[in-house]
């Protein structure tokens, strides 16, 4: 039966510096227990937050964009088996930080992967990729777009730069998601800002809630995640019932932590039948309307 009413708790997460993997999973259990505690049933992690592992390894490796790439791989299974644990000792579905792959052509992609108390629900690949990622580091796109069912309903993930182009977000409300997640990775405040106005429009546009989790802090020693920017939010359509701003929370610091709060889905469809405004609904309208000679 799917669930109506949802308490969720999206991560501002810092980039820690770690010298043996257990500290690593211990870090993530204690996210997850304090997740645990504000009884939330959904966790949203962000995007390249696996980054910090490179740590593990020497200077020479962390410190080179490409090294850090190849020498993760290594991890990558333990990376996800500590996130399946938890998601089941916790009985939660997770948005994991998203990691690099490797795949068997020999290219890399940036993978969000989501799991739930039996393990993996399914993962998204980022598809459109910023000029850091094309350019510097090699991080090729994805070619599918996804929506996964879950105990919840259904949801989307648009990964960072993917928030900014709203064919996604809209395919994946007419496919059925009422909950889009978007982990971010931005170094400054024009980068999140970026991020926050798609996600805020794709709100808008779909009349569905967006979960924004970013990375914060600084990690001196990383030449990928050096400098993290932005605020956890939760945003809502603009309308009856809804916060006027469409903003139903947000962290104003940067400090690590949860931004935690309880979601209603089912105010979803009364707004889109309802609403002031009918945006969802009119989408398509828009099609009509030719450019004048």
């Amino acid at each position: 039966m799917i669930k109506k009413k949802c308490k969720v708790a999206v991560a501002q997460y810092d980039i820690s510096f770690f010298t043996h993997f257990d500290q690593f999973t211990s870090k993530l259990e204690s996210w997850f227990q304090q997740a645990y505690t504000q009884n939330a049933q959904l966790l949203v992690f962000p995007e390249y937050g696996s980054m910090e592992l490179a740590s593990l390894f020497d200077e020479t490796v962390y410190s080179d964009l490409s090294q850090q790439l190849y020498a993760m791989q290594g991890l990558y299974q333990d990376y996800q088996a500590c996130y399946i644990e938890l998601a089941k000792r916790y009985n939660c579905i997770v948005l994991a930080s998203s990691f690099p792959v490797l795949l068997a052509n020999k290219t890399f992609r940036n993978r969000a992967n989501l799991f739930g108390p039996d393990g993996l629900i399914g993962y998204q690949d980022k598809l459109m990729m910023t000029r850091f990622e094309n350019e510097q580091w090699i991080i090729n796109p994805g070619d599918e777009l996804k929506v996964f069912s879950t105990d919840i309903g259904k949801v989307g993930v648009n990964i960072c730069y993917d928030s900014e182009f709203p064919l996604y977000a809209q395919q994946q409300v007419s496919a059925g998601a009422d909950l889009l997640l978007v982990p971010s990775c931005t170094d400054g405040l024009a980068g999140f800002h970026r991020v926050r106005i798609g996600s805020q429009a794709r709100a808008l546009e779909n009349q569905c809630y967006v979960l924004h989790s970013p990375t914060v802090g600084r990690a001196e020693w990383s030449p990928a995640v050096d400098c993290n920017t932005g605020n956890a939010s939760i945003y809502t359509p603009v309308d009856r019932g809804f916060p006027e701003n469409g903003i139903l929370l947000q962290i104003k610091d940067n400090s690590a932590q949860w931004l935690n709060a309880e979601i209603d889905l089912a105010e979803l469809s009364h707004i889109r039948q309802q609403g002031q405004v009918l945006n969802h609904r009119d989408w398509n309208k828009q099609h009509a309307a030719k450019l004048a000679s």
